[in-house]
């Protein structure tokens, strides 16, 4: 077991012969695409990788990813800390390759000969993970009283349709 920081690119056909475990730290910072939607990048992100081969001798990874990030409540606008945390398991097959041999439970990562990006799975795996709207819990905060929309006025409710015209002129028969 390697326990130093993730390396950006690794071979997991070699890594899963050798049964490799990466496990490490690295900065939220390095992740750009992650730090995006987020309300501030200072953290880090704890990663586990297992290689191997499964029964079918095919390459398989286990990764086991944890961060906490802070996002902006989309309902109160302050600062909420979200605890992410992903497990995936992935079978590594040559580009073009038929997965429907593959055993179910496995993400398909397709690649080339090129070394794996470790660091855009990492960062992949953390955006599928993020809430599409995050809030805090309904209990714990309320929408800031100016945002409330006001009453209608009682001019805007008597106020007649503009398309009231046109319904006239459908039930007209001469037009």
């Amino acid at each position: 077991m390697l326990n130093d920081p993730i390396p950006p690119h690794v071979d997991p056909r070699k890594l899963a012969d050798r049964g490799t475990t990466l496990q490490g730290e690295m900065l939220l910072a390095d992740l750009e695409r992650l730090c995006d939607p987020l309300a501030d990048n200072l953290g880090t992100v704890q990663a586990k990788f297992v290689f191997e081969r499964d029964e079918q001798r095919a390459v398989v990874i286990h990764s086991e990813i944890d961060v906490e990030v802070k996002m902006v409540c989309q309902r109160c606008l302050e600062l909420v800390t979200f605890p992410i945390h992903s497990e995936c398991s992935y079978a590594v097959v040559k580009e073009g390759a038929n997965t429907q041999s593959l055993p179910k439970g496995y993400d398909v990562l397709e690649l080339g000969e090129d070394p794996m990006d470790l660091l855009a799975l990492i960062e992949d795996e953390l955006l599928l993970a993020l809430p599409i709207v995050p809030t805090h819990d309904p209990k714990e905060c309320q929408p800031p009283a100016d945002l409330n929309e006001p009453e209608p006025s009682e001019d805007e409710v008597t106020r007649s349709n503009p398309f009231s015209v046109l319904a006239q002129l459908k039930r007209d028969p001469n037009v």
